[in-house]
C-alpha cells in the first residue's frame, strides 16, 4: 500500500489500475467509482490500515473489457503495471509505475475510439482579447489551430466535439464562463501554457527551428494551446507520436460560418435522441470510417471557394457517368479499411500482424484505382491520383516478413514468414521435429555402440540423458560424462546432447525474441512512410465522400445545383433531405419553390396554419444550400446557389436554467448574435421569433429585426422569416425588398387539410385549434377556446384592442365548471332525482334502474 500510495499521489485525478499478481486492483475512492461503472464486486480489506480499505478488481488479461468503460464514463485512468518478472524477484516486493495513462481525449485502442468519429483532444487558452485552440486526434494524427474571439472558439468546439479539453487551471473560472459546462475539462499545470514552453515542445517535435513552415507563426495563442497538448502527451506518456507530422491551421476564412445554434437547429449531426435522423445520418453511405470522419467535417465547414466545390461536383458527375471508375473505387474501399488509423497504431506500435496485412492489402489496392483515376475525364479525380502512394517498398516488405496467416499478436509466435531468418527457421524446425531428432539420435547411437537397449530420456531434474543398462555399460564410450548412478542402469551425457538440451530448451523463447526482433525492425522500416500512408489515406477518404455524393444522389433523384457567385439563391421543387427519407409509404414530400435576391426579394414572410411545413420549408432552405457548398447535390429540380458566406438559424423554443437564461433570453441571445455578426452574403432563417413574451412586444421587435435586415446595408442578407404575426404582412407594402408568402391550406367540412405548398401573399389564420384538437386536448378545452377566439376576433373586428375578462367569462358555454348548469331544466331535474335517492338503502338492482331513468332524461 505504501508503493499504491507513492504512485496514487502522482495521479490523484485519475483511477489508478494497480497491478497485483493476476489482477488490476482498485482502491478507496477509486474503487467505489469503479465498482458503480463496471459493476463489478465492491469489497475490503486492511491492507494494514486501521480501518478496513474499499476494494475492487478485475482479471488483468480483462482489462481491454473494462478500460473502454471507464474512459466512455469521463474518467482518467493510470495503468500501472509490473515493471519485472516476479519469477525473477527474490527480495522486497515487485516494482512497479503506470505505463500509461488513458483519458477520453487521449485514447488509441479500437474498443474505445467510435470508427465514424474523429476522437479529439482539444486545448484551449484563455489571452487577453483573443483566444487560442487546438484539436488532436491522436489515433489519426490530425492536429489543428486556430485563434480568435469567444465566439469563434466556441463555435469551433461545437464543430469538432473534441472528447476531453484542456484548460489552465488558473482559468477555470473563465472557461466556464465563456463556455459553459458541457465539456469534459481537464485542468492542466499553467507551466504547460507558457509561450516559451510550448513554442520549444512544439519545434521539439517537428524537428524545425520555427514554426514558420506551417502558417501558425502569428497565432500566438493557438500555438501555446497547440503546445499544452504536446506537453499533455508527455505527461500521459505518449511519446510515440511520429504520426503527427504537421500542423495546420483551421482554415475558418475558406468556409461557411456556423454557430453552435445552427449546427443544432438544422440538425446536421445526430442529437441521441431516440429515434431523431440527422442530415449526416441521410447522407453517410460511406464504405470507410476515415470517409465518415471526412464527410462530418464537410458537413460541420461548408466551403465558400467556387473552384473547390465546382470540383468536387464535377468528381460527383464523373462518378455518376463512368461505371467502371466507380467499381473500381468501390472495390479499393472494400479493401482499404481505415487506413488512417493504421498509421497511429504503426506510429504507437500497436499495430498487430494481422493488421499490417491489412495495410499490405490496402497499398496493393491503390495500384489499379490510381492507374484508372489518371484515365479519368475529370481534372479534379486525376490530381488526386497524383497524389496516391503505392508504397511497393512497404507492401513488399510486410509480404515477406509477415506469415500469410499470422497469430493474433506477437507474443504468440507465429507471426514471421518462413524464410526471413536462417535462425529462425532451425529453431523452428528444431521445436517442431525434437522428436524426430531425438529418435534419430538414439538410433545412430545404437547403432555406433552396439547397445541395443540404449535410450534417450528426459526428466526435469538431470534434463536429457541416455540410459544404460548395467550389462552393456562396458561398451559406453570414454568420452560420455556419467549423470546418474541407478540400481539396475547408468546414466550419461554428451557435449552433443548437452548442446541439443540447451537448443531445445531455450528454441520457444529465442524464437520469440527472432521474431520480435524482426517485427520492430517492420515497423521502423514502415515508420518512414508514414506521411506517404497518411497522404493516401486522405485522399481515399476523399474518394469515399465523393462516391457517397454520387450514390444518394442516384438514390434519392438529387440535381447538380449551379454554384455562383452572386446573392441569388433560387431553387425549383426543392425537399427537405432528412423529412422527404422518413415518409410513409404511399405519402410524397411536397416540392417547394424558393427564390431569394438581395436586389428584389431579400426578406419572405411566411405565414400559415401550425404544422404545415414553415419550418420543414425554412429548414431545407439552409440544407440545400449547405449541401451545395459541401459539394453534393441537392434534392430539388434545380438549385442556383449563390455562395453564402454564413448561416444564421433561430428556430424554436429553449431555456438555459443553469446559466440563469429563460426561454426568451435565449431566444434573444441567439438572434442578438444573427444581427451582430450578418453579412450582405449570409442565410438567415427566423422561425417564430418573438413568442416568449407578450404579443406586443413580441410583434414589436419582430417588426424591428425585419426592418433593421431591411435598411442595414451591411446586415441585408436573405432572409426567411416564418411567423403567427400576421401584422408583420402589412410590411411588405412599405418596404420594397419584403414579400409575404403563405402555406396553403383548404377547409373542407369543418377540417383543415395541409396542402404543404409555398404561395404568393399573406395569411390570416393559424388554426392553432385544430391543432389542439389532432393533439388529443379534451373537447371541451378545444370547444371553449373556440368560443374565446370567435369573441376576440369580433372585439378585434369592432377595433377593440382587447376584450375583457369578464365579458369571456360571461360567455362560457360549454365550460364546464359545475357537474350541473342551472339554467337548464333537464339537468335541473336529474339533480332532484339524485338528491332524493337514499344511498344507504339503494340495492345494485335499484341503482341501475335508477341510472336508466336518468339516461332517458338526458335523451341518451
Amino acid at each position: 500500500m505504501k508503493q499504491y500510495n507513492a504512485i496514487k499521489a502522482k495521479h490523484p485525478d485519475a483511477i489508478l489500475l494497480f497491478r497485483v499478481g493476476d489482477f488490476f486492483e482498485t482502491f478507496a475512492d477509486d474503487a467505489v467509482k469503479a465498482s458503480e461503472i463496471l459493476g463489478i464486486t465492491l469489497t475490503s480489506r486492511n491492507n494494514g490500515y486501521a480501518a478496513k480499505v474499499a476494494l475492487a478488481g478485475f482479471p488483468h488479461h480483462a482489462i481491454d473489457t473494462y478500460l473502454p468503460k471507464l474512459i466512455k464514463a469521463g474518467m482518467r485512468v493510470a495503468v500501472c503495471d509490473q515493471l519485472e518478472d516476479p519469477k525473477t524477484v527474490t527480495k522486497g516486493i515487485v516494482r512497479r509505475g503506470v505505463t500509461e495513462l488513458v483519458t477520453p481525449g487521449v485514447a488509441i485502442g479500437d474498443n474505445v475510439l467510435e470508427n465514424k468519429e474523429n476522437n479529439f483532444l482539444a486545448c484551449v487558452c484563455m489571452g487577453r482579447g483573443c483566444t487560442g485552440v487546438s484539436f488532436l486526434d491522436i489515433s489519426t494524427g490530425e492536429f489543428l489551430v486556430g485563434e480568435g474571439t469567444t465566439d469563434y472558439v466556441d463555435r469551433l468546439l461545437s464543430t469538432f466535439r473534441p472528447k476531453e479539453v484542456l484548460i489552465e487551471k488558473g482559468r477555470r473560472t473563465d472557461f466556464y464562463a465563456a463556455y459553459g459546462s458541457r465539456w469534459l475539462t481537464t485542468p492542466f499545470d499553467d507551466w504547460a501554457f507558457g509561450r516559451e514552453s510550448a513554442h520549444e515542445r512544439l519545434t521539439k517535435h517537428f524537428e524545425t527551428q520555427s514554426l514558420k513552415g506551417f502558417g501558425v507563426q502569428n497565432l500566438e495563442y493557438g500555438t501555446i494551446a497547440a503546445g499544452a497538448i504536446m506537453h499533455y502527451l508527455d505527461v500521459t506518456q505518449h511519446d510515440k507520436t511520429q504520426h503527427i507530422s504537421r500542423l495546420t491551421r483551421i482554415d475558418t476564412d475558406g468556409c461557411v460560418w456556423l454557430d453552435k445554434f445552427t449546427i443544432r437547429n438544422l440538425e446536421l449531426f445526430p442529437s441521441g435522441v431516440e429515434g431523431a435522423r440527422s442530415l449526416c445520418d441521410i447522407m453517410d453511405k460511406t464504405t470507410t470510417p476515415m470517409g465518415s470522419r471526412m464527410l462530418k467535417r464537410w458537413i460541420s465547414m461548408p466551403l465558400k471557394d467556387k473552384t473547390t466545390i465546382d470540383n468536387r461536383l464535377d468528381s460527383v458527375s464523373t462518378l455518376g457517368t463512368d461505371d467502371s471508375l466507380r467499381e473500381c473505387l468501390s472495390m479499393t474501399l472494400h479493401t482499404v479499411g481505415d487506413l488512417e488509423r493504421l498509421v497511429g497504431k504503426i506510429a504507437s506500435q500497436r499495430i498487430i500482424p494481422r493488421e499490417l496485412l491489412q495495410l499490405k492489402r490496402a497499398l496493393r489496392a491503390i495500384g489499379p484505382l490510381k492507374a484508372r483515376c489518371e484515365q479519368s475525364t475529370c481534372e479534379h479525380l486525376k490530381h488526386l491520383a497524383m497524389l496516391l502512394d503505392e508504397c511497393h517498398d512497404v507492401a513488399d516488405r510486410i509480404e515477406s516478413d509477415i506469415d500469410p496467416e499470422p497469430a493474433t499478436t506477437i507474443s504468440k509466435g507465429g507471426v514471421i514468414a518462413h524464410g526471413v531468418s536462417q535462425e529462425l527457421d532451425e529453431l523452428r524446425d528444431m521445436s517442431h521435429t525434437s522428436k524426430d531428432y531425438l529418435q534419430q539420435l538414439q538410433e545412430r547411437l545404437i547403432n555406433e555402440t552396439g547397445i541395443p537397449s540404449l535410450k534417450i530420456a528426459f526428466n526435469n531434474v538431470f534434463g536429457y540423458y541416455i540410459e544404460v543398462r548395467n550389462t552393456h555399460k562396458d561398451k559406453v564410450p570414454a568420452e560420455w560424462i556419467r549423470k546418474q548412478t541407478l540400481t539396475t542402469a547408468e546414466r550419461y551425457i554428451t557435449d552433443e546432447l548437452k548442446d541439443y538440451e540447451t537448443k531445445i530448451l531455450t528454441a520457444d523463447e529465442r524464437i520469440l525474441a527472432i521474431e520480435a526482433d524482426i517485427y520492430n525492425r517492420l515497423l521502423l522500416f514502415v515508420d518512414n512512410y508514414l506521411q506517404a500512408i497518411q497522404r493516401d489515406a486522405n485522399v481515399i477518404a476523399e474518394l469515399d465522400v465523393l462516391l457517397t455524393f454520387r450514390t444518394i444522389a442516384a438514390d434519392y433523384d438529387y440535381c447538380r445545383p449551379e454554384i455562383a457567385t452572386d446573392d441569388i439563391l433560387d431553387i425549383r421543387d426543392g425537399r427537405h433531405p432528412v423529412i422527404e427519407r422518413l415518409m410513409t409509404e404511399g405519402n410524397t414530400y411536397i416540392a417547394n419553390d424558393v427564390h431569394l435576391d438581395p436586389e428584389a426579394e431579400q426578406i419572405i414572410i411566411i405565414t400559415g396554419p401550425n404544422m404545415a411545413g414553415k419550418s420543414a420549408l425554412l429548414r431545407q432552405t439552409a440544407l440545400i444550400t449547405l449541401m451545395a457548398q459541401v459539394g453534393s447535390y441537392v434534392p430539388a429540380a434545380s438549385a442556383h446557389i449563390g455562395i453564402v458566406d454564413k448561416i444564421f438559424t433561430r428556430v424554436g423554443a429553449s431555456d438555459n436554467i443553469s446559466q440563469g437564461e429563460s426561454t426568451f433570453m435565449v431566444e434573444m441571445t441567439e438572434s442578438a448574435n444573427i444581427l451582430n455578426n450578418v453579412t450582405p452574403h449570409s442565410l438567415v432563417l427566423f422561425d417564430e421569433l418573438g413568442r416568449g413574451t407578450s404579443t406586443y412586444d413580441g410583434i414589436s421587435l419582430a417588426w424591428a429585426i425585419v426592418e433593421h435586415l431591411h435598411n442595414t446595408p451591411r446586415a441585408r442578407a436573405k432572409t426567411l422569416f416564418a411567423t403567427h404575426y400576421h401584422e408583420l404582412n402589412e410590411m411588405a407594402s412599405r418596404y420594397n425588398r419584403i414579400r409575404n408568402y403563405n402555406v396553403a391550406v383548404r377547409e373542407q367540412d369543418g377540417h383543415v387539410i395541409f396542402l404543404r405548398k409555398l404561395v404568393a401573399g399573406g395569411s390570416e389564420h393559424s388554426f392553432g385549434i385544430h391543432v389542439a384538437r389532432l393533439a388529443g386536448m379534451p373537447r371541451s378545452v378545444v370547444d371553449r377556446a373556440d368560443n374565446i377566439l370567435h369573441e376576440l376576433e369580433a372585439s378585434h373586428n369592432k377595433g377593440e384592442m382587447a376584450i375583457p375578462a369578464d365579458t369571456i367569462i360571461d360567455t362560457q358555454h360549454g365550460c364546464q365548471l359545475s357537474i350541473f348548469q342551472l339554467d337548464d331544466p333537464v339537468l335541473r331535474q336529474v339533480r332532484d332525482e339524485l338528491k332524493g335517492i337514499d344511498i344507504n338503502t339503494l340495492t345494485p338492482l335499484d341503482a341501475l334502474n335508477k341510472l336508466n331513468e336518468i339516461k332517458k332524461y338526458l335523451g341518451l
